[in-house]
């Protein structure tokens, strides 16, 4: 049973289950029918009677008529019965009798059998004989002259025996047909079906094999549980795609951005061991190797932070946080930074709630404020505002420094991107760009207007 196909296993259950209900319904049919059948009889028999009913008549005369009726001696007169009396109708027997149960006319094919049933009124009496049951119908006629003297209808249940025979024989191969029928049917939907789940495997093992994460399990439209399936397969296989994409990116990023400390460290420590140099010339070399280490630790850390925000990790859980008090603290200590004499002013609206990360939240402005110290010109201003309206929250960081070239302003959120390298400051060219990526990841977005020689403001929008 376990090496069997799904297709199979299904077929096979819905085949056994059809079969159940069939068998069962089977016998509910000849149940019914043979009630319906027994009913049947019953009425045809109180109607054959109920119509012979009318067929006698009590006739004077001293030389009855000659038609095509029939005429018995009853007393001095006659018993003027209808030639319709005389058919057999539905194999109900008709015969006419005596209240003492003396026999005067018609066909009774047990009436050795019934010599001592009593008669009963418009009802319903049952007899077996011989292994066969007999239905009895008794009626007392009314009428002139016509005071004791009974009719009596007979019919055989056996006469609904070729009916349920005919039904018997019709189900017999009618149900089977239809469960080979809807099972052949029950098959070729499964495999049909199932169709879906052959593909999705064919193609994660295409995937498995060739290592192409890019490659997508196309169902063509549809929201039935296969294609959800295959909507979180393409969904975890674009996960993948993103995280080793991710990886590649850092990998050649770090391999790129590390060179040239690694080359400037490497140089220093082989000028040093040429030969023997002087204190100083050895204190200038271990300040060039420090500079270098910490510009190499702080670029590793940032990218490692860019890397775990770029996979959206649960490393920064959002919480509701007072946005006013938190950007203020850092306006006020990044105030006294006062770097070439550049001033920082704020004008923050207080008491704006928000749900976010709160050391996210603080670096995006620690970075922007940073570029705006970078950019800025001596003795310029940075201009930091906070607002809110029902919609969004802003935040905005201008400077008054030497602004962006229209061409650079799309790049300068990428990665290591830097428009000036050789402006002041040792930036690792991660700022702007983990600051969008924690915009994103609060759901917001972060653009620039910029004008060269008058400076830049970057906005940050979000819902909050």
């Amino acid at each position: 049973m376990k090496h069997l196909s799904i297709r199979f296993k299904i077929t096979l259950w819905f085949t056994a289950a059809l079969i159940l209900v069939v068998a069962l319904s089977y016998f509910a049919v000849l149940s019914v029918s043979n009630r319906i059948l027994h009913k049947t009889i019953q009425d045809t028999l109180i109607e054959a009677v109920e119509n012979n009913v009318d067929e006698i008549e009590f006739f004077i005369s001293a030389s009855p008529s000659n038609d095509t009726d029939y005429y018995l001696p009853y007393g001095d007169d006659y018993l003027e019965i209808d030639d319709d009396f005389l058919d057999e109708v539905n194999d109900v027997y008709t015969s006419l009798y005596r209240s003492d149960g003396s026999f005067l006319y018609g066909e009774n094919p047990i009436s050795k059998y019934t010599p001592d049933l009593e008669f009963q009124d418009a009802g319903i009496q049952q007899l077996k004989v011989n292994g066969t049951l007999y239905y009895i119908y008794d009626r007392l006629l009314s009428g002139e002259a016509l005071d004791g003297l009974w009719l009596r209808g007979i019919v055989s249940e056996e006469q609904g025996n070729a009916q349920m025979s005919a039904i018997a024989r019709a189900s017999l191969i009618l149900l089977p047909a239809f469960v080979i029928l809807s099972s052949t049917g029950g098959y070729l939907l499964a495999k049909k079906s199932l169709r879906p789940i052959q593909q999705i495997s064919e193609t994660a093992s295409q995937i498995g094999k060739g290592g192409d994460l890019k490659k997508r399990i196309d169902l063509g439209s549809g929201s039935d549980e296969l294609h959800a399936l295959a909507d979180t397969f393409n969904e975890m296989f674009e996960r993948l795609d993103a995280a080793f994409e991710a990886e590649r990116r850092f990998t050649s990023d770090a391999s790129h951005e590390l060179r040239t400390p690694m080359s400037a460290i490497l140089a220093q420590c082989e000028l040093s061991l040429e030969k023997t140099r002087s204190p100083e010339e050895y204190e200038d070399a271990l300040r060039v190797i420090y500079r270098q280490g910490r510009r190499m630790s702080k670029l590793i850390n940032d990218m490692l932070d860019f890397t775990r925000l770029e996979l959206k990790a649960d490393t920064y859980p959002k919480n509701r946080l007072n946005l006013s008090g938190l950007f203020s603290s850092i306006c006020e200590d990044m105030s006294l930074i006062g770097e070439r004499g550049i001033t920082l002013t704020t004008e923050l609206e207080p008491d704006i709630l928000a749900v976010g990360n709160r050391d996210l939240l603080s670096r995006l402005l620690v970075n922007l404020i940073s570029n705006a110290y970078r950019y800025g010109k001596d003795n310029g201003h940075i201009f930091v505002t906070l607002t809110r309206t029902q919609e969004q929250i802003t935040l905005s960081v201008a400077d008054d420094g030497i602004g962006i070239a229209p061409e650079d302003q799309e790049k300068i959120f990428r990665r290591f991107y830097q428009a000036d390298p050789s402006r002041y400051g040792n930036g690792t060219g991660l700022g702007l760009s983990m600051a969008a990526e924690i915009a994103q990841f609060h759901g917001g977005n972060i653009r620039v207007e910029s004008e060269l020689q008058k400076g830049s403001r970057f906005i940050f929008t979000f819902h909050g």
